[in-house]
């Protein structure tokens, strides 16, 4: 095949664009939230979606990803997983589009909050998302259950807690990423036997008076586990 064949079946051929969106999940340490802003451009102008643009000529899907969280949330050095390409020919009404979707879990504390709402952007309570533009509740969707599925085989919680914890405080981080009460007891007894967890002689008193013990995770067994995977099926 001749050079002047090549280029002519790449110029009729159909021209797509790629898009990324960030499913953007955030832990304040009481409740799981949603990282929306709303869109600027039509269709759909001023609704609410996700953290998302058309990825330029220049750049990678996953340092476009982080490039678009930051120009469109100011918030950077965010570790993002893949989660699904959503190529549907008509998800999009504006134009033939396909998205790669990413996901992050971060610690809502660690961000300066007021710093996205300069951005138009906004913290959602997971059961509180509104009504998403284009395929984006699916996306979620997706992306929550990517989450519960991660939290079975790798531990979480190193960066999403303070650094002293009571195992109540540890037991909602997964009560909200589940979106349902877990039993104490049994919650107790499966994350100590996975011996990530270090209980100290300090306790938490804000609550009661008795107070609480508080711990802290083992840094190495924590980071062999994050690597090894484990069974966590609560």
């Amino acid at each position: 095949m001749k050079l002047t064949d090549t280029a002519h079946m790449y110029n009729v051929q159909q021209k797509i664009l790629v898009a990324v969106d960030c499913i953007i999940f955030g832990f304040d340490t009481q409740n799981l939230k949603l990282l929306l802003f709303k869109r600027k451009v039509d269709p759909f102008k001023g609704d609410w979606s996700l953290i998302g643009a058309f990825v330029k000529g220049n750049l990678s899907i996953n340092d476009a990803a982080k490039q678009i969280l930051f120009e469109t949330t100011g918030l950077k050095d965010i570790y993002l997983d893949e989660l699904k390409t959503y190529s549907d020919y008509n998800r999009d009404p504006g134009d033939r589009v396909i998205s790669i979707a990413h996901y992050s879990l971060i610690s809502i504390n660690d961000f300066d909050i007021e710093k996205v709402e300069e951005f138009d952007a906004k913290w959602f309570n997971l059961d509180e998302i509104p009504d998403l533009v284009l395929d984006h509740n699916q996306m979620v969707k997706d992306a929550v259950n990517r989450l519960r599925k991660k939290v079975k085989h790798q531990p979480i919680g190193f960066n999403l807690l303070p650094e002293y914890f009571t195992l109540p405080k540890l037991q909602r981080l997964y009560e909200s990423i589940y979106q349902r009460e877990l039993d104490s007891r049994n919650f107790r007894k499966k994350i100590l036997s996975q011996n990530i967890l270090i209980k100290t002689d300090k306790k938490d008193k804000s609550e009661s008076k008795k107070g609480a013990f508080l711990y802290c995770f083992d840094k190495d067994k924590f980071d062999i586990l994050k690597t090894k995977g484990y069974n966590f099926d609560i």
